[in-house]
């Protein structure tokens, strides 16, 4: 079914057929089967989120005023009775949040497999399916508990060769590597702290084995940094270079703490970096240096994370924060509101690794996202781009994925809110008194 989106803002209509783009352009829009109408609009790519944790909407407000280790300790004996179905009912409400936000593809960084639980990752791709979002979700790992020196308790790290074979068993159930995939697998052991060297090795075989991204936490705190100096006589870039884990198919989340010179090698390597401005702040963890990993030629993406570390969760309103703290860090002159849409948009697509989205062009995937900038918040700022970027929108107007319209007059047709919300009430509700 064809569908076209016309009467945008700036005068653009957008053709989609069978789900991919088949035109642009201005003035008279071309019939179709299907009209969306923009009117008072502007219509974007889909935003991209690059970083995530789903499960984290059933345990926000914990640990308000803790930085990242402190937080995580109180965290992890609640996220250790996490089950399929408190983890379904937490993705539903951040899929629900993330589409109201304008984002059509967005990856989840799934770490935390209690023992005996089981269903937890087809939960999140049943999630996606329902809710009709394009899904990159990272089958992650922990295997490095406190007995052995790490961070997280035993109780919710695996086996290495258990992890390992659950990967090749969601590749083998869930990677679709065609053009029109509406989901693909990402291999995301969940950080220096968390894992063995091992691990780490062998999961980036598997990933190359299969032709897939790789994903992890790096340099969000100094922590981090003290805790890999300690256990491995290496700064986490260094460590990461050793274990082969730097180049066009890793994309690392955070990136607060590089120096000049890694900055460097990212940029030369294109490895991907996550920025999650709000998660940062809200964790005392500090600014991922932006404008330099742009300019050594990283590829650089927004990403949300996880309710429990920023309970704003808005896509469109990281755009806005990226301006800030790059202007914070490096004057007005630092980033501008085209460039921080891009990081939301291509930059994101680019991370992830998909060329099919990302862009309003002729042989892309149909996935858009349209906002009003004729309402009160806007109206009276002449560039739409700049006023979406200092106002975010707090919905957007209307979400289309793969040609299917699932937001429309800001309301959420794959389900329902009311439901979503009640069920994530239960579900943090039983959380909290188990744990």
């Amino acid at each position: 079914m064809s569908l076209v989106v016309r009467g945008s803002v700036d005068g653009r209509w957008v053709l989609a057929d069978a789900g991919a783009i088949t035109g642009t352009g201005t003035g008279d829009a071309p019939a179709a089967d299907q009209v969306l109408d923009a009117s008072g609009c502007l219509v974007l790519p889909g935003l991209v989120n690059c970083h995530d944790h789903m499960y984290q909407q059933a345990t926000p407000g914990y640990a308000a005023d803790q930085g990242l280790f402190g937080w995580l300790t109180e965290l992890y004996p609640v996220w250790a009775r996490i089950d399929a179905a408190s983890v379904r009912a937490a993705a539903r409400a951040a899929m629900a949040r993330l589409l109201l936000s304008g984002c059509t593809l967005t990856t989840d960084h799934h770490y935390v497999f209690p023992r005996g639980e089981l269903g937890i990752f087809e939960a999140l791709v049943e999630a996606a399916r329902e809710l009709g979002i394009r899904f990159q979700p990272c089958r992650g790992s922990m295997s490095l508990g406190q007995s052995a020196g790490g961070l997280p308790p035993d109780a919710v790290v695996e086996d290495h060769d258990a992890i390992l074979a659950d990967s090749e068993r969601v590749i083998a159930a869930f990677h679709d590597p065609g053009p029109a995939s509406m989901c693909r697998i990402s291999v995301a052991p969940c950080s220096p702290f968390s894992v063995t060297p091992e691990l780490m090795r062998d999961s980036a075989e598997l990933a190359r084995r299969h032709g897939l991204r790789l994903h992890t936490h790096l340099a969000e705190t100094v922590d981090e940094e003290e805790f890999c100096l300690e256990k491995f006589g290496k700064r986490p870039v260094e460590l990461l270079e050793e274990l082969e884990w730097v180049g066009a198919d890793v994309w690392l989340a955070h990136g607060v703490h590089f120096s000049p010179p890694e900055i460097e090698r990212l940029g030369r390597s294109r490895t991907g970096v996550a920025h999650c401005p709000s998660s940062n702040l809200r964790l005392g963890a500090g600014a991922c240096p932006l404008s330099e990993l742009l300019a050594a030629g990283a590829r650089v993406g927004l990403g949300v994370d996880g309710a429990a570390s920023n309970e704003d969760y808005h896509l469109a309103g990281e755009v806005h924060q990226a301006l800030l703290l790059a202007r914070l860090r490096g004057g007005a002159g630092a980033l501008d509101a085209r460039a921080a849409w891009a990081l939301a948009t291509s930059g994101g697509a680019d991370c992830l690794g998909w060329p099919e989205v990302g862009a309003l062009e002729p042989g892309r995937r149909a996935d858009l996202a349209l906002f009003r900038v004729d309402d009160l918040a806007h109206a009276a700022i002449a560039d739409p781009l700049e006023a979406l970027a200092l106002a975010p929108p707090a919905r957007a107007q209307a979400v289309v994925v793969e040609g299917r319209v699932v937001v429309r007059d800001g309301r959420l047709l794959t389900a329902d809110e009311e439901d979503l919300a009640r069920d994530l009430r239960a579900a943090a509700d039983r959380l909290r008194r188990a744990a």
